[in-house]
């Protein structure tokens, strides 16, 4: 039936237009934009999981600059931790130069002094961006790691480096102590006590003394170097269960140590027997933590033979001491160095996971594009014939 006033075909073929100029309009967005979710009115739930991964990357680019921060500070403090070490075991040369009888002490001193000034020259140095590790004994936390669980729920983690004092200053020793098997020590009357007795030495832990949490205990033997920093908590008991456990797993030869617990009243004691016959040399410290890590050279002298001799038993603990920083700093790099590295490698992932939920597949569209445009014209003449047909009409009135 034809009709001037309703149109059937025209309005059909009008729908159909309107239907492919939609399309078109769609895929020229797309390929415009290279993405076929830009945004929510596109696919709100593509867009909602992109728009929060979108999220993690950026959160994951400031983590790797922090990183990089964090790896640059350490890398700094490794470097000086491991020049420090080298002029240590320079000085060890010279103190063990300074063990002959026909030498000029003196001159020697003097060269262990220059060397001494050097080790603070970089120690002071050794920051980067004002933060330096070998000062103290604070721990500067790097942020590694944005965590999301199923819930959504975002926690940050981080990667904590200690900082390794290889300060010279001098700290203040509760008991200092150094003795042989030829002498005894007269008994002391505070944290720490060492008593000789032919050839055991009791280290004698007050159970009525209070054990300070950051207080360090540091045991010599004939140079090497066993060290038990006193946690919040600890008593005599932790203490010199500690210490003990620490030497006997060096296995010295010779060196036999037992401990005996307290009870609060009665002292705990570390006793150290030397069965090998030889002299051995023992110093105990128990440092309040206001001295630097390599605050024993601050009294080395090698001037005098007794001085000689004293220096080239600490001068062992002390070279130990920044082997240990820089153990300490090569492994906190190297961790840096992995976190980053995943980091780096998740963030790629991310991005590769956002790109495949919403950029546009060009191909695809132009190859539809070109579909399209061809409907587009088709439409057109459809709706042209379509507006022709009231002119029919008119033939029936003439």
């Amino acid at each position: 039936m034809n009709s001037l006033l309703t149109n059937t075909s025209a309005m059909v073929a009008l729908q159909n237009l309107r239907s492919v100029n939609k399309d078109l309009s769609m895929v020229q967005e797309q390929i415009s934009t290279g993405k076929k979710v830009g945004n929510a009115r596109d696919n709100a739930a593509i867009f909602a999981i992109s728009t929060v991964m979108q999220s993690d990357v950026k959160g994951f680019e400031a983590i790797s600059q922090s990183l990089n921060l964090g790896a640059s500070s350490v890398a700094v403090a490794r470097g000086a931790a491991e020049k420090v070490t080298e002029l240590l075991v320079e000085m060890k040369g010279l103190i063990v130069a300074a063990q002959e009888d026909n030498v000029d002490r003196t001159k020697i001193q003097t060269d262990v002094a220059q060397l001494r000034s050097q080790i603070d020259s970089i120690v002071n140095a050794a920051q980067f961006n004002g933060l330096n590790f070998l000062k103290g004994s604070d721990s500067t936390d790097f942020l590694a790691s944005l965590d999301r669980d199923s819930s959504n729920n975002v926690t940050a983690s981080s990667i904590s480096i200690s900082a390794q004092s290889l300060e010279t200053a001098a700290g203040v020793a509760t008991a200092a102590l150094a003795t042989t098997t030829t002498g005894a020590n007269t008994a002391r009357t505070d944290a720490a006590q060492l008593v000789a007795t032919g050839n055991t030495f009791a280290l004698d832990l007050e159970g009525t003394d209070t054990q300070t949490a950051g207080d360090t205990y540091v045991v010599q033997i004939d140079g090497r170097k066993f060290t038990y920093e006193v946690q919040t908590g600890d008593d005599e008991n932790d203490v010199g269960q500690a210490l003990t456990n620490a030497i006997n797993d060096a296995g010295i030869t010779g060196i036999a140590v037992t401990f005996t617990g307290g009870d609060g009243t009665t002292d705990a004691q570390v006793d150290i027997a030397n069965t090998s016959g030889n002299t051995v040399a023992i110093e105990v410290n128990v440092n309040d933590g206001t001295g630097g890590g390599l605050g024993n050279l601050d009294g080395l002298n090698v001037a005098t033979e007794a001085g000689a001799a004293a220096a080239l038993v600490s001068i062992e603990g002390l070279i130990q001491t920044a082997v240990d920083a820089s153990a300490e700093f090569g492994s906190s790099q190297k961790r840096i160095e992995i976190q980053n590295d995943f980091i780096s490698g998740l963030t790629d992932s991310l991005k590769t996971g956002i790109g495949a939920l919403t950029d546009a597949d060009l191909e695809e569209a132009s190859a539809r594009l070109q579909s399209l445009q061809v409907q587009q014209q088709l439409g057109i003449q459809a709706l042209s014939i379509a507006n022709q047909s009231p002119n029919a009409i008119l033939g029936l009135f003439r």
